[in-house]
């Protein structure tokens, strides 16, 4: 997994992508490639007509509100229209499903209500569903849920008929998970900048 929007740097991953897929290259099935998005509309449309491969949406939220705050990207592109894509990326593919990841945050997008309203939206379109435990990073005011209350979550999900997992976090002990490495290293220089102006003071 990397860091970025790649349906916004196209020319760069169609490239990739097709040579993950190809022969004489890596030779890996569709199914093995993932694209992650945030929810470019117009380029999950472009990638379905360029290259098989799998997707994966960053939800985060099942109503328009939340999603906002959490990614605004979702001003452009609202939840309805970003499923559409979804349902329209899966179109004449069967047995063929999208990933959505959701990051759970405490008092933000973690009730029961989330959950039921993300089962509602979940079964338009053929899915699973990736929990992510929060890994914080300076300067945030998220905090990350609790085990019982992503515990319940997934249940909540799963009684609903939705396939959910959660991700197993690896690296948050060093600052070195799933989205602390931007985070830690905007810090590392806001330090590095501080200690460079109050040597020139001196």
């Amino acid at each position: 997994m990397g860091m970025g929007e790649p349906l916004l740097n196209f020319d760069a991953v169609l490239p990739a992508l097709r040579l993950m897929r190809a022969d004489l290259g890596f030779g890996l099935a569709s199914r093995r490639v993932t694209v992650s998005t945030a929810g470019l509309v117009p380029g999950i449309a472009k990638l379905r007509e360029s290259v098989d491969v799998a997707l994966a949406v960053s939800l985060h939220a099942p109503v328009n509100e939340v999603r906002t705050e959490i990614v605004p990207l979702n001003r452009k592109y609202p939840i309805a229209e970003l499923m559409q894509a979804c349902r329209d990326y899966l179109a004449g593919q069967k047995k063929r499903s999208i990933t959505f990841e959701y990051t759970l945050l405490d008092g933000v997008n973690d009730s029961d209500q989330h959950a039921r309203d993300l089962v509602k939206l979940l079964r338009t379109v053929p899915s699973k569903l990736n929990l992510i435990p929060f890994n914080p990073f300076p300067g945030t005011s998220y905090r990350c849920s609790s085990a019982r209350r992503i515990e319940r979550f997934q249940q909540l999900v799963r009684d609903g008929g939705i396939i959910a997992t959660v991700r197993k976090t690896r690296g948050d002990d060093i600052d070195a998970a799933c989205g602390q490495l931007a985070g830690d290293f905007r810090d590392r220089t806001r330090r590095r900048e501080k200690r460079k102006a109050e040597g020139a003071k001196a």
